[in-house]
Parts: C-alpha cells; structure tokens; sequence
C-alpha cells in the first residue's frame, strides 16, 4: 500500500491560516497603517504563501518517493524478499493479468478467480487445481519473510509453469486491487493473504491487524464497487473457537472468547464481511480451516519443524495441557490434508450464489455463509510425532512441556456436517497417507540425496528406533 500522504492534514492546516488572514485584513481595513507596515506584512504573506506551496508540492503523490523506496513502507506486513517492491501497471502487465485470468474451459463457463496469498500454502494449491478444471486463475502474494521467501517463490514458480501469473503486490494496497478490478472482471475472488501464525502475533501485532483487517476491508473495498461484483470465500480460521470447550466446533458455538490476537482478527473479518454484505449486497463464505498440512507446506507448522528438526538431531518440544482431571492433558489438533481443503474451497466457490450489488449499490440480499472444513478427527501430537519417526526411520529427542499461555489451544476437533450437506465436502485422507506424501515431498525437495540412504539402511535404522522407543514411551 502506499505511504499514507498527509494531504489531508496539511490542508487543514493551511485552512486556518488563510482563515486569520482574512480577518486581519478585516480588522486592518479602517486602521490607515503606513506604507512600511504595509510592505512588511505583505513580503510576511508572500513567503507564508510561498512555503505552502513549497510543501503541497513536496507531499503532492507525484512528488512522494516510490512506495518500494521506503523501508517501512506499508506495502508489505513484513519483509519482502527483495530490496525492493515489483512495480505493476502498464500495458503489457496488463496483458499478462488478462492472459492468466482467462477461463480456459472450452465451453467458456468456468470462474475468473483472483486468489490472493497464491504463493502461500493454500493458495497456490488452490490455484493450481482451478487451472487444471479451465478456470482464470491470477495470483496475488507479497512474498513477505514470515518464513522463507525462497519457498513461496518455488510455489509461485510451479503455478508459472501452469500458466498463473502471480502479481507481486499487498493486499492492502487498496490502489493495486482497484486496479486488478478495472482489468478484469473477476466472477469470484479466493481470498487467502493474510498474516498467519498465533504465536508471532506476540512479537508483531500490527501486521495481523494491517493484513488480516486492513488488507480485508481494501479487498472488500474494491469489490463491493466492481461491476460486476464478485463473490468471495476466504479463509477465516478454527482459532475462532478460542476458548470454546463444546466439542466438536461447530458453526453455531460461541466465537466471543478468543485465546490469540490472530483468532480475534479472523473474528473481526467474519464481523466485517457480515457487514459488508448487510450493507453493499457482497456474497461471502467465511471457510474455517483446521490445521492443513502437506507438501510445499509452512515451516512454521509442527509438523514441517518437527520433521526439520528431528532429520538434524535436534530436540523438538511437545507440549501438553496445564489442564487437569476430566479436561484434555495431551494437545489434539485436527489435522487436514492440503487436497481436502482445496476440494472445500472448490465446493464453496461453485456453491456461492452471487452478489447483488453493483457499483457499491445493493439490489437484494445476498448469501452470507461460514463453513468449518476439518477432518473431524483429532489426533494427539505425540501421535504425530510416533507417525513421523516411523516414516523418517528415525528417532526423535523429545521435550514435553507444559503448553505455556502463547495462543495456542489444547484441542481442535471440527464438526463438518453443515460442509458435507452444502458442499459435498468430503475428507478422505488420514494422518498417516498426508504425512506419508508430505514427507516424501520434504525429502525431494530439501535433502534429495537423503530418500535413498533411507531405503540403504532402513532395516537397521528401524530395529534401533523401535528399541529407543520403548524407553521412552513411559515418560510420555
């Protein structure tokens, strides 16, 4: 987003000085003052006048430095992966837009989808599957250094190759996403960009609130001025439930207690988007996601870590509840496979009925829905490490602690009937077959010389983890 001018707030400076003057000038009038007198407070004027103009034209936009110059800028919630920002804009950036966002079905039916966070983990699996159906996929991510930029740039690479063309910009650059509405006339956006992550939010709370709130009302901003306007799915989070103890989650439970900043901004976006289609007619389906796992995944995940650190020697840390008697002691998520999800976002996207505005005005009510998409079966993460020494043939060091008060809840665990009758949604990979391909994919994709020592020395890897681990199984 560019850097905020104070344009604003110059001219309301200026407003009360020209202001005075006209009333000195009243209050002058019948005074005679000498030609002296007149001379000084005229060259005073001039140069006061002189001055405002001076600072007008230094913080007019055409004067202001590029929004790529400034290392604070709010373009990005984070660090982007390079000096500077990519600029957009011009007649072949807008062929390029145009040419990815065409829907290639040969019936010329199919959805022009924006996805924003495309070289994230959803979203670039998301768009890859709707270009392989025919639909107009353009890619939207800032490529911040939440975690490796290198890995959202293989992501978006990979989508290149499919021929989705991802735009590097921010979604809270409410000029850009104008733009991309003017260019093209997107059927629906998948919106994904947000900043992710319940413990970072401890150390950088402003990016949760300029991404995950400021970057949702720009989009919402300018779809609700499109013509035609869009409908929108986006990604609202089961960290919603926060301290929610009924189980399974439901749609209906209470959402008004969250345990983290990142669960209170999907909280206020669920709010916003309500707005948003009470008041400019924007179809929007909120999809709550629970812990998704897979290839090209985020390493700020346990399970991406877990696997890093326990191939190195490292010892990984294993929380469990402070909680005691009837309440939970072993931390629970309930993991969901990346294909899952995909085909959840998919379902949602051909199910969403359209908007019924236009040019900011609404014409009818339109649909407003909220979907949990989960696997509905929690698994216990001392599980989840027993599953992933067995697949990496070795041992892990393990930590257990007591789960300190970071964000994190103790369990997850959705209750996905409403999906499954709206829209067909329906989980079919366990935690052992995802983690199989997750693993299978880390291998390739960092240590490739490693799959095949695994094979070489499996057999006697796997005697000596199985007897390291029964003395460890009791401390559990």
């Amino acid at each position: 987003m560019a850097p905020q001018l104070t344009g604003a707030g110059g001219a309301a400076a200026v407003k009360p000085q020209f202001h005075h003057f006209h009333h000195h000038r009243l209050a002058t009038r019948h005074h005679h003052p000498s030609p002296t007198s007149l001379l000084s407070k005229l060259a005073f004027w001039s140069v006061c006048s002189l001055s405002l103009l001076l600072a007008f034209l230094l913080l007019s936009p055409s004067a202001a430095p590029a929004p790529q110059a400034a290392p604070d800028s709010p373009r990005r919630s984070l660090h982007t992966s390079s000096p500077s920002a990519a600029t957009w804009g011009g007649a072949a950036w807008e062929k390029k837009v145009r040419a990815s966002a065409r829907v290639r079905r040969a019936n010329g039916r199919g959805l022009s989808v924006l996805v924003t966070g495309a070289a994230g983990f959803v979203g670039c699996h998301a768009a890859a599957a709707l270009r392989r159906r025919g639909d107009g996929v353009l890619g939207l991510d800032n490529f911040n250094d939440y975690y490796d930029p290198a890995l959202k740039r293989g992501r978006a690479a990979l989508l290149a190759r499919s021929g989705v063309y991802v735009v590097d910009g921010d979604i809270a650059d409410a000029e850009l996403i104008a733009k991309l509405f003017d260019v093209v006339p997107f059927t629906h956006v998948l919106h994904l960009a947000a900043q992710a992550g319940v413990r970072h939010a401890l150390v950088d709370p402003m990016s949760y609130v300029r991404a995950n709130v400021g970057g949702f009302v720009a989009l919402l901003e300018a779809a609700r001025m499109a013509d035609p306007q869009p409908a929108i799915v986006w990604a609202s989070s089961s960290s919603v439930y926060g301290l929610n103890s009924h189980v399974p989650f439901s749609e209906h439970d209470r959402t008004d207690r969250p345990a983290s900043l990142y669960a209170a901004t999907k909280k206020a976006g669920e709010e916003i988007a309500h707005a948003y289609n009470h008041i400019y007619g924007l179809s929007l389906t909120a999809l709550r996601f629970f812990t998704v796992y897979g290839p090209w995944g985020r390493p700020d995940m346990a399970y991406f870590f877990f696997t890093r650190d326990i191939l190195a020697g490292r010892p990984i840390t294993v929380y469990e509840s402070a909680g005691g008697g009837t309440h939970q002691t072993t931390i629970s998520r309930d993991f969901t496979y990346i294909d899952d999800i995909v085909k959840g976002c998919i379902g949602a996207l051909d199910t969403a009925g359209r908007s019924t505005g236009n040019g900011g005005k609404k014409r009818g009510p339109a649909p407003f829905r909220t979907y949990n998409l989960g696997n509905t079966s929690p698994v216990p993460v001392t599980q989840l490490v027993d599953l992933l020494e067995k697949l990496l043939k070795v041992k892990a060091v393990r930590k257990i602690v007591k789960m300190p008060r970071n964000g994190d809840v103790p369990y997850t665990h959705a209750n996905i009937s409403l999906a499954q009758r709206e829209l067909g949604y329906r989980p079919s990979t366990d935690l052992q077959t995802g983690l199989k391909k997750f693993v299978r994919w880390y291998l390739e994709y960092y240590m490739p010389g490693f799959a095949g020592k695994q094979k070489q020395h499996g057999s006697s890897n796997s005697k000596s983890s199985r007897g390291r681990s029964g003395n460890t199984s009791s401390a559990r």
